[in-house]
């Protein structure tokens, strides 16, 4: 085309001249233009404004603040040209009727009209439950920073973005408030439209992960009247628990307080917790009027948390200005939806701006769907499909910036990153924090941010609130329940016991229980800083022992309120009720028939097993041949013929037995070696005193069966109390065939089964409760216990799941141990008098070898390490007095093995002395030898070889040597 140009110019130019500047500048013109086109597409993509809407309630107070900020944040991005360039947002404001969902579609559909890219708002969570489906057909996003709903953040509403923290976080911050001062149930009053029905649920969901719940629900119509809201308050009033949740948006939750605070539940003993609704009051109508803040004194809140920064400072500072004037009432507060209604436009601006630097224009299509609707007064087709709206809902959530909320930025499940709380406390005229919440570190006394930059768990510490004043002006704690106003009674189930009614039984003709049990309840129950209204309902036909086990499940289906007797914690009951702290420990064992054993001819050696009686006596021997080794050279009392030696070995070793022994030992190694063998022997023959003591003086008794493993393998029945849980555990834990199992309910059939015997039709052995074994002990000698305690059961009383009854009794047992009472009242119903053979033992308790074991391996090494000394010395003798043999004959130096090993054992055997006195004699010869032939000598030699012979035999005359030594002296 250029080129056809420039030649259509080229023949101008020819022909006329004049036209040539003319056509010149059309050119330049076209050629600019095309060059725009191609390489400017990037700028044309921005479009000169985009349509934004809002829609709330801005008549309210809360709709005010929205708007004001709203606007204010538009004012600020279309200033800034960083943000989008020459774009500039317009702002369409749309009233919502007062969160009315059907009036709410026709106001939604007037703003989805204007071609808007996105809709901030709506304000409540019910609205956005209806627009939400039309924004997901037109593809229009939805970014609401006050419909916190749990719900909305589903998969089935894509085009639902909020920019706030959702109601799951704070309904997980008040289930941590719950746990953290230990209340079990709370009462929840709310709202009964989706909002408050789905926060509701998340809030059980979260109280249930803590193994607290939500004990009654009290749901209230968004329209009622103050005497609909009287008449829920007063079922909350007669309810147990004094936990009260409220879930209520800024219009209708102080109502509740006012009716509350009429009712006079707004007093000691109650605890109100509000939703953040409460907070956003405080923040934005503050200072309340004497009159409101009275209707709200000692109320917890939470407030969404916002760290301090600069930004936030300065539109403080800017929020002040912008709020004066606009209402009769005062100024309007900060709130965080003003906070986050700022940061919302801001996040648009950021995720636009992202959205036309990818190259992406906005357009709008007609939807196919609403034009196939004929025939109707809507005017549907003026509705039009955003086509970029999945983009900009992509880019929207890629947003990453910092505003005046703080970190604003998405994580991967669709909230906003590091949600946090602040607990606070309304007190006097105004609130104190008492704490912080956050997804990261829980409940906290230090703010979110603190705790963040710390690793895993070293915020521990710092878990803990600050005191807080409850309703009635109170510091303590309130206890969180009470029995409900009803004019019920609690209905405590007894057992009727036919057996052992020293723990339980009903007082005939009366109403009334008496025993162990019933004293240590009655007890407990007196301890407690409330009265306790209850009756006694007896359980069984007082015939036969009625099921524990049945008894407990009865709480479960709501027949009986509790449960107070002889029930054993055990593992199937647990999973049904909770129990108190035991007040009796209590296991099964076996009670079997025993006899009294004859003391036999042999009782002498049944203190010792044989292997302890083998290594004794080896030990003896052992010790005698050592000590005899180490004195044989050197000790005359050790030496003799091999008959008296041998004699003296063995008299010697078990002579030390009675520390009788006559030989005197001279060497150090042998007395170190005796002296420890004595302690030993001092160890040993006491341990045996005092059990053959224990043998001949006190009753053994004998059993053929030892224990619960002795009836496993057996094929003899088995008694068992009638009604007790020791069936179940036989048959299912032990593994006992369920045909060998005997139920027996009083003591006297106990008695008859076990003298007759398994022969006569009887049993082998009976199986109970070791307090019962007790009292049944104290009076029948010829029974007793064998083997040990099975399992590790106590008594305790039983309640609901999660009873608040159950922990204050549990610390009033613990403190009638700690005072003395609960001995008291044992020491009442259940000391008696103890069989007299109840001390006998059931069978000789040997002394085993794994008891001494330590002893002999001291005294062993103690040998073994004076014999290693002594052979050293022994060799290195013999190699001294061997050189000097083979000097004085080297003849010799030709001898056998066996020759040297002979004459080696003639050196050991020889006496030390001897050979001390032959070796200085051949010295001595060797000497007269030697002077003898060496011919003349000088004077000094001659003086000093006389000086060395005299000295040698003076040395000979003081050993008693009768040899007569003769120098010469030439």
């Amino acid at each position: 085309m250029l080129l056809s140009l420039w030649l259509f110019l080229y023949r101008q130019l020819i022909i006329h001249p004049t036209m040539v500047k003319v056509w010149l500048l059309a050119l330049m013109i076209l050629y600019n233009g095309f060059s725009l086109s191609v390489f400017g597409i990037h700028n044309s993509t921005r479009p000169e404004f985009v349509h934004i809407g809002a829609l709330f309630s801005f008549n309210t107070s809360v709709g005010k603040i929205i708007k004001i900020a709203i606007e204010s944040a538009v004012e600020d991005v279309n200033s800034d040209p960083n943000i989008l360039g020459e774009t500039k947002l317009k702002l369409s404001l749309q009233e919502d009727s007062k969160y009315r969902g059907f009036l709410s579609i026709a106001e939604v559909l007037q703003v989805m009209a204007r071609h808007n890219v996105a809709i901030i708002g709506p304000h409540s969570s019910v609205t956005a439950h209806v627009i939400t489906h039309i924004a997901n057909e037109l593809q229009v996003p939805l970014l609401s920073f006050s419909a916190l709903d749990p719900t909305l953040s589903s998969l089935q509403f894509p085009f639902f973005i909020r920019t706030c923290h959702s109601d799951l976080f704070q309904m997980a911050a008040i289930a941590d408030l719950v746990d953290y001062y230990g209340w079990k149930e709370v009462i929840a009053v709310y709202i009964d439209d989706d909002n408050g029905r789905n926060g509701i649920v998340a809030l059980g969901d979260k109280l249930a992960e803590r193994r607290c719940r939500i004990s009654y629900k009290a749901p209230v119509s968004p329209e009622a009247t103050p005497e609909e809201i009287t008449n829920v308050l007063v079922q909350v009033a007669l309810a147990e628990s004094r936990i009260i949740v409220v879930h209520a948006n800024t219009l209708w939750g102080p109502k509740v307080f006012s009716v509350a605070k009429n009712l006079g539940m707004m007093g000691t003993g109650y605890v109100w917790i509000a939703t953040a609704f409460l907070s956003a009051i405080l923040d934005i109508s503050s200072p309340l009027s004497s009159d409101k803040m009275d209707e709200i004194q000692g109320v917890l809140t939470t407030r969404v948390y916002t760290p301090d920064s600069e930004l936030k400072r300065r539109f403080a500072s800017k929020w002040k200005n912008l709020t004066r004037g606009n209402t009769a009432n005062g100024p309007l507060g900060l709130s965080f939806l003003s906070l986050y209604a700022y940061d919302t436009i801001y996040a648009l601006a950021h995720a636009l701006d992202a959205f036309f630097k990818q190259g992406n224009k906005i357009t709008f299509t007609n939807d196919s769907k609403l034009l196939s609707l004929h025939g109707d007064s809507l005017n549907l087709e003026a509705l039009n499909v955003f086509n970029e709206g999945n983009l900009l809902r992509k880019n929207f959530y890629g947003v990453n910036m910092t505003g005046v909320t703080g970190l604003f930025k998405y994580a991967p499940d669709g909230n906003l990153v590091n949600p946090a709380y602040e607990i606070i406390n309304v007190i006097g005229t105004g609130s104190r924090r008492i704490g912080y919440w956050s997804n990261h570190s829980g409940l906290s006394a230090v703010p979110p941010e603190t705790n963040h930059s710390k690793p895993g768990n070293d915020f521990r510490e710092s878990k803990k609130l600050l005191p807080v004043i409850w309703p009635g002006d109170i510091y303590q704690k309130p206890r969180g329940w009470v029995f409900p106003n009803n004019g019920r009674l609690l209905r405590i189930g007894v057992p009727k016991r036919v057996s052992y009614r020293q723990f339980l039984s009903q007082v005939p003709g009366t109403d009334t229980f008496q025993g162990f049990c019933i004293d240590v309840f009655l007890s407990a129950v007196n301890l407690l800083p409330y009265a306790v209204p209850y009756k006694f309902i007896p359980y069984g036909d007082g015939k036969t022992n009625p099921s524990n086990t049945e008894l407990v499940r009865l709480i479960t289906t709501g027949e009986f309120d509790g449960a107070v007797g002889d029930i054993a914690i055990t593992t199937e009951r647990t999973k049904m009720v909770d129990f108190t702290q035991p007040y009796v420990e209590s296991g099964l064992v076996v009670v079997a028939p025993v006899r009294g054993s004859e003391t036999s001819a042999l009782a002498f050696l049944a203190p010792f097993t044989p292997r302890m009686w083998f290594v004794t006596a080896l030990f003896f021997i052992i010790v005698g041949t050592v000590v005899w080794i180490l004195e044989h050279r050197v000790n005359d009392e050790f030496r003799g013929p091999p008959r008296k030696q041998l004699i003296t070995i063995c008299w010697f070793s078990f002579s030390t037995m009675f520390f009788s022994h006559r030989e005197n030992t001279v060497s150090t190694l042998g007395r170190c070696v005796l002296l420890i063998w004595l302690f030993v022997v001092l160890i040993i023959t006491s341990s045996y005193t005092a059990s053959l003591t224990s043998i001949l003086t006190v009753q053994q008794l004998s059993s053929p069966i030892k224990g619960i493993e002795s009836l496993v393998n057996m094929k003899e029945p088995i008694g068992y109390s009638q009604g007790s849980f020791a069936k179940d555990y036989l048959i299912q834990e032990i593994g006992i065939d369920e045909s060998r199992l005997v139920p027996l309910t009083t003591p006297e059939q106990v008695t008859r089964a076990l003298t007759k015997g398994p022969q006569d039709g009887g049993v082998a052995a009976y199986i109970d409760q070791r307090a019962y074994i007790d009292i049944f002990l104290s009076s029948r000698c010829q029974f007793t216990v064998v083997g040990q305690e099975f399992t590790r059961n106590g008594w305790g009383f039983a309640f609901p799941r999660d009873s608040p009854l159950a922990v204050d009794l549990s610390t009033a047992i613990l403190q009638m141990v700690d005072n003395g009472d609960l001995q008291r009242i044992h020491d009442k119903w259940l000391l008696s008098r103890a069989c007299l053979t109840q001390g006998a033992k059931l069978e000789v308790e040997r002394l085993k070898l794994k008891s001494f074991w330590g002893l002999y391996v001291i005294c062993g090494s103690a040998c073994l390490l004076a014999l290693l000394i002594y052979f050293i010395q022994i060799i290195r003798q013999y190699y001294k007095h061997h050189s000097e043999e083979h000097h004085d004959s080297p003849d010799q130096n030709s001898g056998s093995g066996s020759t040297c090993l002979k004459s080696f054992l003639t050196f050991v055997d020889e006496k030390e002395e001897t050979v001390k006195n032959r070796s200085k004699r051949k010295k001595m010869e060797r000497i007269s030898y030697r002077s003898s032939e060496g011919g003349s000598i000088s004077i000094n030699s001659n003086k000093d070889y006389v000086a060395q012979s005299s000295s040698c035999i003076a040395d000979s005359v003081s050993n008693g040597g009768s040899e007569q030594v003769f120098i010469k002296v030439v």
